[in-house]
């Protein structure tokens, strides 16, 4: 996710100085992943590293750093459980940075490229008290090995996979279901268009509205995506759900297809599908019922959650 980017540049621009805390290494269990990270003030902070005594100690820091204009950055080893007192006992390297007018240029570098929406790196580089950070391609020489192999004193650099284009997610329906979708998927890394036919059910949460269209506007919206989008089919027509799932399966180039309904549904589904053309490989790709088969509840938040988790599971092992 990029968007601590332009809230760093934002504030920056205002004038202020904050910090920022990223774990650059990470061995055994712990709490975040590399390239978790905070933006903190002298009064507030966004982000998480993990919650418990890893943050306090990350904030202690940071706000520590913003006290004083000697160093602009510092390292610190974290093993969680002897230092801590985390059960999770893995072991942590935090980099703890300043950033203020001197940071502009790589914050503004790093904002065009999200602009430009291709994916790009982000690199640290730390060499005693000096700290370099620079904006490349996404391409494989600016890799850097922050694995496990590498003992945590011995990591000095972070080369960040930047992927500023979120999976988009067209969903339709906007009963029940599509309403728990939209409030599950409203914190979470997806462009989501929530569409609908129909205004019953009051459909908005969590602060967004369905895009009410005619049922013509809203196989154009499918036709309209980009090539590998997600969808999401929930409507309360099961002519609609036909029309639609039809629509994207004659697509070929999406990147995943849901459609709520039974066991049942879909086999109907399928006799027609194959009637009007589909193949067994076009059917393999059709996830009927929606969400995680092994959850048996019904309940339009509990599908909301597996829908999400399967989407999450699914953009995260996607080739980057």
């Amino acid at each position: 996710m990029s968007e601590w980017i332009g809230q760093a540049l934002a504030a920056v621009t205002r004038g202020e100085t904050l910090a920022m805390a990223t774990i650059v290494g990470a061995q055994g269990s712990t709490p975040r992943e590399i390239g978790a990270r905070m933006l903190v003030w002298p009064d507030r902070f966004t982000g998480t590293i993990g919650g418990g005594s890893l943050e306090r100690q990350a904030l202690d820091q940071a706000r520590k750093l913003l006290a004083q204009d000697v160093r602009r950055h510092a390292l610190q080893d974290y093993p969680l459980g002897p230092m801590l007192g985390q059960c999770c006992g893995g072991r942590v390297r935090l980099l703890v940075e300043r950033i203020d007018a001197e940071s502009l240029d790589w914050l503004g570098e790093a904002a065009r490229a999200c602009g430009e929406g291709a994916p790009f790196r982000l690199r640290a580089d730390i060499e005693g008290p000096r700290l370099q950070r620079s904006v490349h391609p996404a391409v494989g020489e600016h890799l850097v090995d922050n694995s496990p192999r590498i003992p945590i004193p011995e990591v000095r650099a972070l080369s960040e996979a930047i992927i500023p284009a979120k999976p988009r997610l067209l969903m339709f329906g906007a009963g029940h279901v599509g309403q728990a979708v939209a409030r599950a998927f409203a914190p979470l890394p997806f462009e989501v268009d929530w569409l609908a036919s129909r205004e019953d059910l009051r459909p908005e949460a969590g602060g967004t509205r369905a895009e009410v269209l005619n049922e013509d506007e809203l196989e154009a919206c499918i036709v309209a995506a980009p090539p590998g989008a997600l969808f999401a089919v929930f409507t309360h027509s099961h002519d609609l759900d036909y029309r639609l799932t039809r629509a994207v399966l004659a697509r070929g180039d999406f990147g995943y297809l849901g459609l709520i309904g039974s066991a049942t549904k879909r086999v109907r589904f399928e006799r027609r599908l194959r009637d009007d053309g589909a193949t067994d490989a076009d059917l393999a790709r059709l996830n009927c019922p929606i969400g995680t088969p092994s959850l048996k509840s019904k309940a339009p938040a509990v599908i909301a959650v597996a829908l999400a988790a399967e989407l999450l599971q699914l953009t995260e092992d996607s080739p980057k």
